[in-house]
């Protein structure tokens, strides 16, 4: 194996939010907590070891990683490639694509309308 680091996606680099196995609350570091003043940016490994959940009041040990979110898929280097599309995050392409296929069928049905 190689010294040099294997290359990471921006999803793989972008901070995981972890979920509360309780009550089903998520902590995105990128929010914080307001009721804890914890800033926005803070890392769930760095919160304070007396940090509760806001809803249930679990410690963190009941909280499980689910990723992160938001985050475009790809490595950096190609976001440049294409027509834009690399830059989109994974919900914003599914609205692109679905949402060219509810119009397509629409322009199919309308076809309908002409005798």
């Amino acid at each position: 194996m190689s010294d040099q680091a294997k290359e990471q996606t921006l999803a793989e680099t972008a901070p995981d939010r972890y979920e509360c196995r309780s009550c089903g609350y998520v902590y995105e570091p990128s929010k914080g907590d307001n009721s804890r003043n914890i800033p926005p940016g803070t890392l769930f490994e760095e919160l304070p070891t007396d940090w509760r959940c806001p809803v249930c009041g679990v410690r963190t040990s009941q909280f499980e990683s689910i990723g992160s979110t938001g985050s475009p898929s790809g490595f950096q280097d190609n976001l440049g490639y294409g027509l834009g599309v690399n830059r989109l995050t994974p919900g914003q392409k599914n609205l692109l694509i679905f949402g060219a296929l509810a119009v397509g069928f629409l322009f199919f049905l309308s076809l309908y309308g002409l005798h």
